[in-house]
C-alpha cells in the first residue's frame, strides 16, 4: 500500500473535520430551531385580584345607537356623521349621513373619544377649558359639544360623537338620542 503524503493527509483531515463540523452545526441548528416543550399556560384566577372584568357594547348595540343618532338628526333635517367608540377609543361604528361635510367624520370620532375618556358630555368638558386650556392639546380629543358617554354601572363603556349640525348643542342632542336608544 502506498503511503500518503503529508499534504494529502492534512487536506483529507481538514475535509473530514469540516464535514464533521457541518454535521454538528446542522444538528445544533436543528435543535435550536425546534422549540422546547412549552411550559404549561399560566392561568389567572379571578379570585386572586390579578384580573378585572369590563363591560363592552356589542357591535349590534353600537350599530343600533349610531342609527338612532342619525335618525334623530335626519328628523330635524341635519346632515351629520356619527361615531361610536369603545372604552379604549377604538371606533366600533361610523355612519356618515347623506350630505354630511367632509370634516364631520373625523370630528365625530374625536368627540366620541373625548366623551368616553372623561365620562362626560363634551359640552361640559368644553367649559373646563377656561380653567385648564391645555386639555385641548391632548391628541385625538375635541372639546366641542356633540359627544356623549355611554355608561354601565357608572363606568364609561363607549362614547357617541356627532358632528355636522350647525351647533354643538344640536350635535349633542342627537348623540344623547343614541345613548337613550340603548335603554330601550
Amino acid at each position: 500500500m502506498k503511503k500518503l503524503s503529508l499534504r494529502t493527509r492534512v487536506l483529507t483531515g481538514t475535509v473530514a473535520a469540516a464535514a464533521l463540523a457541518a454535521g454538528t452545526f446542522g444538528a445544533v441548528s436543528a435543535n435550536a430551531a425546534t422549540p422546547a416543550a412549552a411550559p404549561a399556560a399560566v392561568t389567572a384566577d379571578a379570585k386572586n385580584k390579578n384580573t378585572t372584568e369590563s363591560t363592552h357594547l356589542t357591535i349590534e348595540a353600537a350599530t343600533k345607537a349610531a342609527q338612532a343618532t342619525l335618525d334623530a338628526a335626519e328628523k330635524e333635517n341635519q346632515r351629520v356623521s356619527v361615531a361610536v367608540v369603545d372604552r379604549n377609543g377604538n371606533t366600533l361604528v361610523t355612519l356618515r349621513g347623506d350630505g354630511a361635510g367632509p370634516q364631520s367624520y373625523e370630528a365625530a370620532q374625536k368627540k366620541a373619544y373625548t366623551a368616553v375618556s372623561w365620562n362626560a358630555p363634551t359640552s361640559e368638558l368644553a367649559k373646563r377649558l377656561t380653567n385648564a386650556p391645555t386639555l385641548k392639546d391632548i391628541p385625538g380629543t375635541l372639546f366641542l359639544g356633540g359627544g356623549a358617554p355611554v355608561t354601565a354601572k357608572g363606568a364609561p363603556i363607549a362614547g357617541i360623537g356627532v358632528a355636522g349640525a350647525p351647533s354643538g348643542d344640536l350635535d349633542e342632542k342627537f348623540a344623547q338620542a343614541g345613548v337613550a336608544s340603548l335603554g330601550k
